[in-house]
């Protein structure tokens, strides 16, 4: 089940992670680097894997940041042409040395995590507004770029994180 599927959460924003789909974690790794960091601060739900458990889809819940994120997976030449594609967006700003590296590294990629980031609706008064925190967000995508030796790009803002 997708969170687009809850009604209890909005969908805000979408972050890719490319990488090489030869370092696609399997999910016990991601479930092992997520407790080590954040003990049970998130939860792992609808987990989709290959045979060998490599991640293939994963909903991660954070009930203390009232967010959520979809995760799936994807590769082959469609997702290395459209990291081409953003490396050219990408090239026309004014970028950083260690940013370049990654430009060049991210023509190669042909695998990717499309990272889904919901925000839990609330119900309650305006009190309880401004509980979202997307700080779950930035240990997943760190913990799926460690796992991958990947790249994690927001592609609202073109930024390389």
């Amino acid at each position: 089940m997708s969170m687009f599927e809850d009604r209890r959460y909005q969908w805000r924003e979408t972050y890719f992670v490319f990488f090489d789909p030869d370092r696609r974690p399997k999910l016990e790794a991601l479930r092992s680097k997520l407790e080590a960091s954040q003990g049970t601060h998130f939860t792992i739900a609808n987990a989709a894997t290959d045979s060998q458990g490599r991640i293939e889809s994963i909903t991660i819940l954070a009930p203390d940041d009232f967010a959520a994120m979809d995760i799936s997976f994807l590769a082959g030449s469609e997702v290395r042409d459209e990291a081409r594609e953003l490396v050219e967006e990408l090239s026309s700003f004014a970028c950083q040395p260690d940013e370049r590296k990654k430009l060049e590294r991210l023509k190669r990629c042909q695998g990717r995590f499309d990272v889904l980031h919901f925000e839990q609706s609330n119900d309650a008064d305006d009190e309880e507004e401004g509980l979202f925190d997307p700080s779950g967000l930035l240990i997943v995508l760190d913990a799926l770029v460690e796992l991958t030796d990947g790249i994690a790009v927001d592609p609202q803002s073109g930024a390389i994180l």
